[in-house]
């Protein structure tokens, strides 16, 4: 019970303080970004996934999958990442497909 009060309150605290979809805070910055997709995903994965998969994709925190282990292609990763899995968040009103698509890219990475 501790672990999931423990994990909602800091799921909530990286949604409050992620990027917002206000025009004057994104215009700037992201349109003046013009890196790769693996730059993004990096971004987009510290942002969003690090709370339970930690930095390097091992933490395995609320249950969440070793990344560093995980055999799924890439496709399969975006299904996972846009519906969910088990006590996972679906990411699919979050973020669009190409942020998805990107962070399924750069979890690759994490694998040992």
């Amino acid at each position: 019970m501790k672990q999931t009060l423990a994990f909602l309150l800091i799921a909530t605290f990286v949604y409050a303080c992620g990027s917002s979809d206000t025009p004057e805070e994104t215009s700037g910055a992201q349109q003046a970004t013009t890196a790769t997709s693996q730059a993004d995903g990096k971004k987009i994965y510290k942002q969003y996934c690090v709370t339970c998969h930690g930095l390097y994709g091992d933490m395995g925190a609320s249950g969440a999958f070793n990344l560093t282990t995980s055999e799924l292609p890439v496709a399969d990763r975006i299904v996972v990442i846009t519906k969910g899995r088990g006590a996972m968040t679906p990411f699919e009103n979050l973020l669009d497909a190409d942020e998805i698509a990107a962070v399924a890219e750069y979890t690759l990475e994490l694998k040992k």
